[in-house]
């Protein structure tokens, strides 16, 4: 397996976002006298909105807003790490530092907007790093759908096929895996489901533990 580039998830995977994501969609809910769950949030991970909408309206209620929500919710998200930052997760430095040194290339894919995406990578310093930045807002259909890894790997100019593509959500992997990268787990609020673990070419601790899945594809 000829590995010439890393796609980087961002929420979850490279800055530590999914716990706030969880917590203020639930408060925003909240706030407009709607009762969501973590596990709410846990099913609409990485997930488009045209998707995300629905499945919250099924499981919610049909009067669930959910672009009223959001925006809440951003709101909220945004006054708290204005205020707090946001936490950069374990092993991004080292991994990106590897793949550098070992010449392959780099690129983001996740469902966040651009402006946003922006933010936080270069409040963690290493928006920079990226040879490709690619967002929800930058294609036609976010992940679960094929499109964004598709999307990067051709601005890449590689085929998917060789492309890790490292993920914490199962849409993630599933967006990775029909788009034909290698998909690789890395878990954040939960650990792969039966489903993803088909899907899913590895699963690793943390980033840095990446690193020996990337040498055993030589």
């Amino acid at each position: 397996m000829d590995i010439k580039a890393l796609i980087f998830d961002m929420d979850g995977l490279m800055v530590d976002t999914e716990k706030l994501l969880s917590r203020f969609w639930c408060e925003a809910a909240a706030f407009y006298g709607w009762e969501m769950t973590r596990e709410h949030v846990l099913g609409i991970r990485s997930l488009a909105a045209k998707y995300a909408a629905p499945k919250l309206r099924a499981e919610i209620g049909e009067d669930f807003d959910y672009r009223k929500v959001r925006l809440k919710r951003i709101e909220l998200m945004n006054s708290f790490i204005a205020k707090n930052g946001i936490e950069k997760k374990p092993g991004l430095d080292e991994l990106i530092e590897y793949g550098k040194n070992r010449g392959l290339k780099l690129a983001v894919a996740t469902a966040t907007d651009n402006v946003r995406t922006e933010m936080y990578l270069t409040s963690i310093g290493v928006y920079d790093k990226f040879d490709k930045v690619i967002c929800g807002n930058m294609v036609k259909a976010s992940k679960p759908d094929p499109d964004i890894y598709l999307t990067a790997s051709k601005e890449l100019g590689l085929p998917p096929q060789q492309c890790i593509a490292l993920e914490d959500s199962p849409n993630g992997i599933k967006s990775a895996h029909t788009a034909g990268c290698v998909p690789v787990f890395v878990p954040d609020l939960s650990q792969p489901d039966p489903e993803t673990q088909k899907l899913m070419f590895a699963c690793c601790e943390t980033l840095a533990h990446v690193i020996p899945v990337i040498d055993s594809c030589k």
